[in-house]
């Protein structure tokens, strides 16, 4: 593995895990002071991460974020398996983390079932809309990548049935937390299918769309 890929590899696999403390972290805290909204601390978790990792590695965070950019052409195919694989075993990492950090087993299998054509229908929108946000902002730069998905992320969670999982390996990484945040193992394959779906569709459209270079569209203005 080339160096500069093994540095992204990591900052891949490091992002997702701290993604994944944060967002079951604070579903625990939230479930214990009897407070269900952990959208604020996923946001700024979001925003912290992108703009450290940007750099590094594009901060994906996300199988189908790789996705997207290996089908426009931005990411090699043997890059996109080296950074889900980091995202997965990052994100099973921080739900570890997490678990352990509250006091409970560091893998407890979840019993939260989340299912329902509803629920399916909400990951596909939820993950379309993210890659939108991600595609669309990309020629503004990091910073502003990072405050879209922040904010984007956090209204998805109240617009959404499903709260916005958006994301492959969140999606596996939370059925091991039987917490607020948990997701049944049986409906994994479901909300994994609706991502990716999203996804794909999100990345197509965004292609035809950004097809214009940003110059012209300056100039047009």
């Amino acid at each position: 593995m080339r160096q500069t890929l093994m540095r992204r590899a990591v900052a891949e696999f490091v992002g997702t895990s701290f993604l994944l403390a944060a967002v079951v972290g604070s579903g625990i805290m939230a479930e214990r002071l009897a407070v269900r909204n952990l959208t604020r601390a996923t946001g700024a978790a979001l925003v912290a991460l992108i703009l450290t990792l940007a750099p590094i590695s594009g901060a994906h965070l996300n199988p189908v974020v790789s996705l997207s950019s290996a089908l426009q052409g931005e990411l090699s195919w043997h890059d996109f398996l080296i950074y889900s694989g980091s995202q997965m075993l990052g994100a099973i990492l921080g739900v570890v983390v997490a678990n352990s950090m509250f006091g409970l087993k560091a893998i407890f299998i979840s019993k939260h079932s989340r299912s329902g054509s509803e629920l399916m229908a909400s990951e596909f929108v939820a993950t379309f809309g993210l890659i939108a946000v991600i595609k669309g902002c990309g020629r503004a730069g990091s910073s502003t990548v990072a405050t879209a998905v922040a904010a984007y992320i956090m209204a998805a969670y109240w617009f959404t049935p499903s709260t916005s999982f958006a994301n492959p390996a969140v999606t596996i990484a939370r059925s091991l937390s039987d917490t607020f945040t948990g997701i049944a193992p049986v409906n994994v394959p479901g909300f994994i299918i609706a991502q990716i779906l999203g996804a794909v569709a999100a990345a197509a459209l965004l292609k035809w769309l950004l097809s214009v270079p940003a110059e012209q569209v300056t100039r047009k203005n």
